[in-house]
């Protein structure tokens, strides 16, 4: 007998939790979408643990919800300046005053705030996923060329965001 529905969730939650944060960008309505897919996987869930790989079934639910125009209001919404993914962690280990990396993961998830759905999702499924230009354009029905641009345009207006945050921090100190 497989895996059932609740041994899944107990298993899987966690890891379906910090991608739909990675996502969204706030706990709070990354929560939500979780429990929204996994209701609906529950119901689906004799279907879903006969699919290859029903984590990944249930990965592709999660990015479908938070592409879904249901939760487009939510694209500009920002996280607490205190809540951190991940570690920002320097090559050279030298040491850092820690809200530095407070302030420097803020300004990240400011940046990442200003994208798009689309090209926010590539950037989280290129880099937080480690997911190929290929298997992106799957799950987001479009083209590896298409992926390839949306990530361009992302990392551009990143660049472009973060330089312009530089220079008015220069201004400001002269």
């Amino acid at each position: 007998m497989g895996v059932t529905f609740e041994q899944f969730a107990m298993a899987r939650l966690p890891s379906l939790l910090r991608y739909a944060v990675v996502l969204t960008g706030d706990r709070h309505l990354a929560q939500d979408v979780v429990q929204e897919v996994l209701a609906r996987a529950h119901v689906r869930w004799r279907r879903i643990s006969e699919a290859d790989s029903p984590e990944a079934y249930v990965r592709r639910m999660v990015l479908n919800e938070y592409l879904s125009w249901r939760r487009s209001w939510s694209v500009r919404n920002l996280h607490l300046a205190g809540e951190r993914l991940v570690e920002i962690d320097d090559a050279r280990g030298a040491v850092h005053d820690h809200a530095d990396r407070i302030a420097e993961t803020d300004a990240l998830w400011h940046r990442l705030a200003t994208l798009g759905r689309k090209q926010r999702a590539v950037l989280v499924l290129r880099y937080y996923e480690q997911l190929d230009d290929e298997s992106i354009a799957d799950l987001l029905n479009c083209s590896p060329a298409t992926v390839r641009s949306q990530a361009s345009k992302a990392l551009k207006t990143l660049r472009l965001e973060s330089e312009r945050e530089i220079l008015i921090s220069a201004e400001e100190k002269s």
